[in-house]
Formats: C-alpha cells, sequence, structure tokens
C-alpha cells in the first residue's frame, strides 16, 4: 500500500492495544487483525509522545458522535473519508436503515477486504465500499455508490487533514458543504498549526517526513478556517477535556488563552445556513 495508508495499520495497532486495556474506551476486537505486522511495527516506532492515547480518545470520541447524531439522532447516511482499517461497519450496532460509506483508494481496500474475509468479519450495516484517489475529484464515484446529497450526511474525517496541504484541506472542506444537505454533521480531527512549528515537534515531524508521510495542515484558529468553508463548529475539544478522555491524556492542558501551545483538536461542526464568513 502507500506509505500513508500504513498509518492506517498504525492506527489499528493502537486501537488493538486499547481494547486489550481492562478500562478501554472502546472495544475493537478487529483492530489487531487489520494493524497486521506493519502497524504494530510503526505504533512501535512513533508509538510515544501521546499518540496511542490520542488514537484512543479520538476513537471514542468520534465514536460517541455517531451515537449521538445517528444511533440517537436522525441521520442516516454516514461518509468515513479515507476509511483506512476502520471497523465501525463491523463493530457498532447502526440502525436498519442506515448506510455507511468508506471511502479510500482501491489497494487499501482491496487489503482490507483480504483481512477482513480472513477474520470472518461480517458488517452490521450497509457497508459501501468507494474506490476512489482522494487527491482526485472523487464525489462522483461517491455518487455513484449510492451518496443522496438531498438527506443530512454525517461526514467523518479521521487522520486525514494533518496528511493535507492547506489548499488541499480547503477544497475539501468546500466540497463537502456544497453537498450537505440541511443538519448535516461534519466532525474530524485537526492540528493547531503551533504543534507544527513548535520545537519540541520536531524530531518526530521529521521523522515522518523522512518516512514519506509529512504531517503538513494545522490550525490555530479552526472556527474561522471551517467556518469559511460553510461549517459551523459547534463542539471543539482537546484530550483531556470532559467527553474527550477526561483522566486519560498523560500532559498538562492549557487554556486556550496560552499561546504557542501544540494542540490536538476534536470537533463537530454543522452546515451553515445563509451567508458565510
Amino acid at each position: 500500500m502507500k506509505d500513508v495508508s500504513h498509518t492506517s495499520q498504525w492506527t489499528a495497532a493502537a486501537r488493538a492495544v486499547e481494547t486489550e486495556r481492562e478500562d478501554s474506551l472502546f472495544k475493537d476486537t478487529l483492530a489487531r487483525g487489520l494493524a497486521g505486522s506493519k502497524g504494530f511495527e510503526l505504533l512501535a516506532r512513533y508509538g510515544g509522545g501521546g499518540l496511542k492515547e490520542f488514537v484512543a480518545i479520538r476513537t471514542r470520541y468520534l465514536d460517541d458522535v455517531i451515537n449521538a447524531t445517528v444511533m440517537k439522532g436522525t441521520i442516516r447516511q454516514v461518509v468515513l473519508i479515507a476509511a483506512g482499517m476502520d471497523a465501525r461497519a463491523f463493530r457498532l450496532e447502526w440502525p436498519q436503515e442506515a448506510t455507511v460509506f468508506e471511502v479510500d483508494h482501491t489497494e487499501l481496500h482491496q487489503e482490507k477486504q483480504v483481512l477482513l474475509d480472513s477474520l470472518s468479519a461480517t458488517a452490521t450495516v450497509v457497508r459501501r465500499v468507494v474506490e476512489v484517489d482522494l487527491t482526485s475529484d472523487w464525489l462522483p464515484a461517491l455518487f455513484r455508490a449510492g451518496f443522496d446529497s438531498k438527506k443530512p450526511t454525517l461526514w467523518v474525517a479521521e487522520a486525514l487533514l494533518f496528511f493535507l496541504t492547506d489548499g488541499q484541506t480547503r477544497s475539501l472542506l468546500d466540497r463537502l458543504a456544497a453537498i450537505s444537505a440541511k443538519d448535516s454533521v461534519l466532525t474530524a480531527d485537526v492540528l493547531s498549526a503551533a504543534l507544527l512549528r513548535h520545537i519540541g515537534t520536531q524530531p518526530f515531524l521529521q521523522a515522518l517526513r523522512n518516512d514519506g508521510i509529512p504531517w503538513l495542515f494545522g490550525t490555530d484558529k479552526p472556527e474561522e478556517y471551517f467556518q469559511r468553508s460553510g461549517w459551523q463548529i459547534t463542539e471543539l475539544k482537546e484530550p483531556g477535556q470532559e467527553g474527550a478522555g477526561l483522566g486519560r491524556w498523560p500532559y498538562r492542558l492549557y487554556s486556550r488563552g496560552v499561546a504557542n501551545v501544540p494542540r490536538n483538536w476534536l470537533l463537530q461542526a454543522k452546515i451553515m445556513e445563509g451567508p458565510r464568513g
């Protein structure tokens, strides 16, 4: 697979480690099989510095968003952008009428299917695989797979935005807004720009660059950034806060007013109506 796609196996490895804790934030029994040896190799290389903890917290946070908007809400159309080795279509209990679209490139989907077959995995929801190049215009393929722009959508962009350039991130947010019906929701994780320039993160970021998987995008003003594309952030949290891994984050939390602090944001946003900023 492409180098950047191997990071989805690293994420799966982190989910496997979390699943095997007695006090786990979630259970993903497929994660170890989906991670493979490559996933654990990468986790051993990059898993320090709070990465494992962040993956666990992020996974639970996004699970909670899905629970609130789909299981307990009215949205029935979910799109996992750059789905990677995500197993939510198999491990969560979905409403009968829900549909989950998994968007990623062909090679990853093929490898994932081999692993799923070896694990005898059965989806608990209507699952539609969308094979695309995310650097191209992939929305037509999503429509061909049955996506309905007249229905509210939950867009899930997990572990994606930091691999994009600023221009690619802006284009993605604009395109999603353009085809999102009223009441659609976007949930994602995004880095602060301060994290990308902080002296303490440079060895880790340089290692990623050396391995061909650089982190590129971050913003210190996520509310303004998302609003310009028509998304109003309704919740913005950092790991360790209430509702985002309280008690599980190993580092000190700083108030928003403290400048130049590396941050990982977890967010929910709704599609805006009327004039956009």
